[in-house]
């Protein structure tokens, strides 16, 4: 058997596309909460506040703030040794800037990681998972702001405080390098929302951009983190931290040097820019480079690089979903998941057209290994895709079986290659609102929630069969994939 003892297998949430409650028990409102409804052509939109003529999926989501012991203890039944979720910082701190917290939220998430200890799960908790803060974005321009630091290192040292003993194990930042990227990165990444206009903005819109202000966000999120790492090492040396990057698996499309350059550079800079600064604790020599070709400068200071030095992570985590090609044709760009590439006539596409790559994902974890030799953890993975329920009420979803058994057979190989890996939690365990288009529709998990994308249903949960495949991947330590 390939997969350790005490190999984290699990699934994975974001609080903004699964737990509701929006405006309960003193919350705040979040970026994700003025994020319009969309589908896979109709893009979502940023509103200035709440406005009555739209459906706002973060609102509701799948209610989980309601729902949380039913699902937990179905979490539990699949056997889950880990979940990864997140805290909405606007349920801890409702503007983001405020000097104590709300206590209805503490006393929430405690609830929700004491009902994950008694199903024996360990939590594994992302501080921020593209659920800013409105009023840090609103009144700070998001990460682009240096005070944010501090702000941020308030809500961490007090959820980490709070739950000493529940939660061992956090990710300070998703998808970090998301700020990399226009538009939806300035977005999800750094909740820098632009100012308000009487029209609502589209999301991916990449027209008012600002590369400065995104590098300047991410370099304060690179403090923050590292910061945030030695502060959870001192409040509790059992603390595991790590990072989480938005894996990008890229090819070059053909052997022309040029689509090999190609594939060199978004490598670099998509997996190793970010991977570079918190698991080895300083910017890549090439950053200057990336850093002139984009019109930015980035002040590194020697206080600066002292606090990167001393606060590199303990693992790497990371998404996969698919993989890439890169060109330095533009005629053959087309959009995939958030990463564009060339059409790679090797690979079959889900029904939103992201390539489906199982190997892509072992290329992906020999090459990040190699490079940082710390442990890694897959922490998202998963096939969107529509599920019909049959008339008894059962859901076969054979072809998120055979998505997942592809990639764990993966799994397997690295390991047996040598690569440490210690977990994996599927993305969207249970049914969740899309973060990119807002829908339903686009469902991952191995329980179906009943809701439409009009936010239409009764939110009862049922198993899938994936359901039951994967209690059994886990029961036999992933020997048992049939």
């Amino acid at each position: 058997m390939a997969f350790p003892d005490g190999f984290l297998w699990g699934g994975a949430t974001a609080a903004n596309q699964c737990e509701g409650g929006y405006n309960e028990d003193g919350k705040g409102l979040s970026v994700p909460d003025i994020m319009t409804g969309g589908t896979v052509s109709e893009p979502r939109h940023i509103t200035d506040g709440i406005l009555p003529q739209y459906h706002y999926p973060s609102h509701e989501a799948v209610d989980m703030y309601h729902h949380y012991l039913d699902d937990i203890k179905l979490f539990g039944e699949m056997g889950f040794k880990c979940y990864r979720m997140s805290i909405n910082w606007s349920r801890i701190f409702p503007n983001g800037d405020e000097a104590e917290p709300n206590q209805a939220g503490i006393e929430f998430y405690r609830r929700v990681f004491q009902a994950c200890q008694e199903q024996g799960i360990e939590p594994m908790v992302t501080l921020s998972h593209y659920e800013l803060p409105y009023g840090l974005s609103k009144n700070y321009g998001g990460w682009k702001n240096l005070k944010l630091i501090d702000f941020y290192l308030n809500y961490a040292r007090t959820v980490m405080t709070e739950y000493k003993g529940l939660v061992r194990y956090w990710l300070t930042f998703n998808e970090i390098n998301c700020l990399l990227m226009g538009g939806f990165g300035g977005v999800m990444g750094g909740g820098m929302v632009p100012e308000a206009t009487d029209t609502p903005m589209t999301f991916g819109n990449c027209d008012w951009d600002d590369p400065q202000a995104r590098f300047d966000a991410l370099h304060h999120q690179f403090l923050a983190s590292a910061k945030c790492v030695t502060l959870g090492h001192q409040i509790d040396p059992q603390n595991k931290i790590g990072c989480m990057i938005a894996g990008n698996a890229c090819y070059p499309h053909t052997c022309n040097p040029a689509d090999v350059l190609a594939a060199q550079k978004q490598q670099r800079e998509m997996n190793f820019y970010c991977g570079d600064v918190q698991v080895r604790g300083a910017y890549p020599a090439w950053a200057r480079s990336l850093w002139r070709r984009e019109g930015v400068h980035v002040e590194v200071s020697p206080e600066d690089a002292a606090t990167l030095a001393a606060g590199k992570v303990d693992f790497y985590s990371f998404s996969y979903y698919m993989s890439a090609t890169a060109t330095a044709d533009p005629v053959l760009l087309e959009q995939g998941n958030i990463f564009g590439g060339a059409g790679n006539e090797y690979l079959k596409k889900s029904d939103w057209g992201w390539a489906i790559d199982p190997v892509g994902l072992l290329y992906y974890l020999e090459e990040v290994y190699d490079r940082y030799q710390v442990p890694l953890m897959i922490v998202e993975n998963g096939l969107g895709a529509v599920d019909e329920v049959e008339a008894d009420g059962s859901i076969h979803d054979g072809y998120r079986i055979d998505y997942l058994r592809e990639h764990i057979k993966q799994m397997e190989i690295a390991i047996e290659d040598g690569v440490d890996l210690m977990g994996y939690t599927m993305w969207g365990c249970i049914d969740l609102v899309s973060a990119s288009t807002g829908e339903m529709k686009k469902r991952y998990g191995f329980i179906y929630v009943d809701k439409d994308n009009d936010g239409n249903g009764t939110l009862a949960r049922s198993r899938k069969d994936s359901f039951f495949w994967y209690k059994k991947v886990i029961e036999s330590n992933g020997a048992d994939l049939a």
